[in-house]
């Protein structure tokens, strides 16, 4: 029998009951995450909604288990050896296509669109997993097609994020003349690519960036679909519901979403 796939993972079930002080202590660790440097017991405290005398006793606690630690020349409270070592467990945990293409279904019912993964191969974007779309008419992507840099949404979107070295190795120098420049700009404000009509008359398409924890792109979800129903406004809500799931999956790679 072939192996099953691994269970994915879920959202916590609120309607559970748990221990209400692990929670508590919690909203320091949470605080120091957001806060992204070490804190002042009055400031974590503050983040944390609570009093310095209330939040001082977890953070004795989370001292003595490795997850906090205390600067002895500031004084300031940051995240510990045991956090890290967790953060880096739970990152080799996570397969970004894998999480990815889990999502790909749900993602394809709710645009309307067939969508795919792309990541960054020796020629350029490169399509790795594709889900039609539900529709009876839908516009079909392949395994391993190299899309445009300049003509696709998945290739503005690597252009605008990834280092210049790295695009310009496989692609012409001339793709990159002021116009384009401009395109990459509008595309790095947007948090997100769009083409209409561009590759393929009649085809429009959309990108949204997910990153790892570094701040690295490391892939993008591509919905395309026929001009004239697809809204590839950056403002529609087939862009607003592209992005937000590529930020959830941003943040599942350790990546800070603002």
């Amino acid at each position: 029998m072939p192996p099953q796939n691994p269970p994915q993972s879920t959202l916590p079930n609120t309607t559970q009951r748990g221990i209400q002080s692990i929670e508590v202590g919690g909203q320091i660790l949470l605080a120091l995450a957001r806060h992204g440097s070490p804190l002042l017991l009055k400031d974590l405290a503050l983040a944390a909604g609570m009093t310095p005398a209330k939040a001082h006793p977890y953070l004795v606690s989370f001292g003595k288990l490795g997850l906090i630690t205390q600067d002895a020349g500031s004084g300031r409270y940051g995240l510990g050896p045991l956090a890290m070592q967790i953060g880096l467990i739970s990152l080799q945990q996570f397969d970004p296509v894998r999480l990815a293409t889990a999502r790909l279904p749900d993602l394809a019912r709710q645009l309307g669109q067939t969508v795919a993964i792309a990541v960054w191969g020796t020629h350029g974007p490169t399509i790795v997993h594709t889900h039609e779309a539900p529709l009876p008419v839908h516009v079909s992507m392949r395994h391993g097609a190299v899309m445009s840099l300049r003509g696709t949404a998945s290739g503005r979107l690597f252009a605008a994020y990834l280092p210049r070295a790295v695009v310009r190795a496989a692609a012409e120098a001339r793709s990159f003349d002021k116009a384009f420049e401009a395109e990459l700009a509008a595309v790095r404000a947007a948090g997100l690519s769009h083409v209409v009509d561009a590759a393929v008359p009649g085809v429009s398409g959309l990108a949204a960036p997910v990153f790892d924890g570094s701040g690295a792109l490391v892939l993008s979800l591509t919905a395309i679909g026929a001009t004239p129903g697809f809204d590839t406004r950056p403002e529609g809500l087939p862009a607003r519901t592209l992005k937000r799931c590529a930020d959830a999956l941003s943040a599942q790679l350790g990546a800070r979403v603002a």
